[in-house]
């Protein structure tokens, strides 16, 4: 059975506890606004680049995806599944680099990660 599929731009912030978190920020079905959705996606994103204007997620302050889903519900689904690793990364790296006891408290409740001194 044929669904329609949109593209969503999605937001998870780096304190996300699960896909209830994640926020659409647009989303768009047709290829004529597609490229504005890309756009938006592209400089959402911007800050988070290095000095080599390669991404790097320790940059970011909030993650955001380009998901295709058939509604919101599956496109926060798919954007927390994806967005998890970077979140990790994100956090890990501000506790080991700054001791931030937020991103430490983050890790230990929601991902069930806990560092030994």
């Amino acid at each position: 059975m044929y669904q329609q599929h949109y593209f969503f731009l999605c937001k998870t912030p780096l304190n996300s506890e699960s896909d209830k978190d994640v926020e659409i920020v647009t989303k768009t079905a047709d290829s004529d606004t597609f490229p504005e959705v890309f756009k938006q996606y592209e400089e959402l994103r911007s800050h988070a680049f290095n000095e080599d204007k390669l991404y790097s997620v320790v940059r970011a302050d909030d993650i955001y995806d380009l998901v295709r889903a058939v509604d919101e519900r599956a496109a926060k689904e798919i954007a927390w599944e994806k967005a998890k690793p970077e979140i990790i990364t994100n956090l890990q790296h501000k506790f080991m680099q700054t001791g931030d006891k937020q991103a430490e408290k983050i890790l230990k409740e929601v991902h069930d990660i806990s560092f030994v001194a």
